[in-house]
């Protein structure tokens, strides 16, 4: 569980606070203002799993790209790479993955994900750690490979936000692996409402994780998303799992309407969350003709 009174816990909880009354605020403005181009910043699609990235009926998304790795507090039991110590450490961690995503609108409300990754990894071991675990533990392969269903249940309008919903599948296709892959079945899932306003789209949405006979909380996120020219768009959001929590920040230079350049920068906002992931790929959209 996630510890709400420690100090990251209680900032986290302030901070989501403020978000969720500013979007308050925020429509209660918009209302009194008039009407809102609420679909200014992401269009008519639906939210997929990558940030600030929406697909509409009939559109096929493809976005190769890649992601590195950096934490020099990552926590691990060496229990869990085969080795019998079964005490927590912190070690130094790093890697380097290459993934694609592919994403299809199959309706205005329905939209089916496939993303897969090739990665590899190395943890340091801590100087407490006495175990047999080798001071350097590297593994290469096959990452995490997961499949999607999503849908949206209703438009948003002046009244009401429009709601979403997910259902996630991670294939365990790496059961002999420790430090890479999915060793058992996931299954997720989450939803969330998205809201259009006069200064930016807010995204907040939360999910449940079950796999090997377990349910728990699983990956949680505020977001924010601004439209600042037909070229550039900008994100930032807050996003974690339990304990662990970064920030992240995004922008996204439109090359042509149907291709545009993310750079993503991921920072740990608690211990347990990598220190540093930055992201960098390209989007190809092909819509429906």
């Amino acid at each position: 569980m996630r510890d709400w009174t420690a100090p990251a816990g209680r900032t986290l909880v302030k901070r989501t606070g403020i978000v969720v009354l500013a979007m308050l605020l925020g429509c209660a403005h918009a209302h009194a203002q008039g009407q809102v181009d609420r679909l200014r910043d992401r269009g008519e699609g639906l939210p997929t799993d990558m940030f600030g990235t929406y697909i509409r009926g009939g559109e096929l998304i493809v976005y190769p790209f890649f992601e590195y790795y950096r934490d020099r507090n990552y926590e691990y039991k060496p229990e869990e790479l085969g080795y019998l110590v079964s005490r927590d450490f912190r070690g130094r961690y790093r890697a380097s993955e290459g993934l694609i995503y592919v994403g299809y609108g199959v309706s205005d409300r329905v939209a089916v994900e496939f993303e897969g990754a090739a990665i590899r990894a190395s943890l340091e071991k801590s100087r407490e750690d006495l175990s047999a675990l080798p001071p350097r533990f590297e593994e290469s392969g096959l990452g995490d490979v997961a499949a999607r269903v999503r849908w949206r249940w209703n438009r948003e309008s002046d009244a009401r936000p429009e709601f979403f919903s997910v259902f996630e599948t991670g294939l365990p296709l790496q059961r002999s692996r420790a430090l890479i892959g999915t060793q058992e079945w996931e299954f997720v899932f989450g939803t969330g409402l998205i809201r259009g306003l006069s200064w930016g789209t807010i995204t907040l949405r939360a999910a449940v994780a079950g796999g090997n006979g377990t349910l728990e909380s699983g990956e949680y996120a505020f977001e924010y998303l601004r439209r600042l020219s037909e070229r550039l768009r900008v994100y930032a959001g807050i996003e974690g799992t339990e304990d662990e929590a970064e920030l992240i920040s995004e922008f996204q230079v439109f090359l042509t309407p149907n291709v545009f350049l993310k750079v993503n920068n991921a920072f740990g906002v608690t211990s347990k969350a990598p220190d540093w992931a930055p992201e960098v790929g390209v989007v190809f959209s092909f819509p429906r003709r």
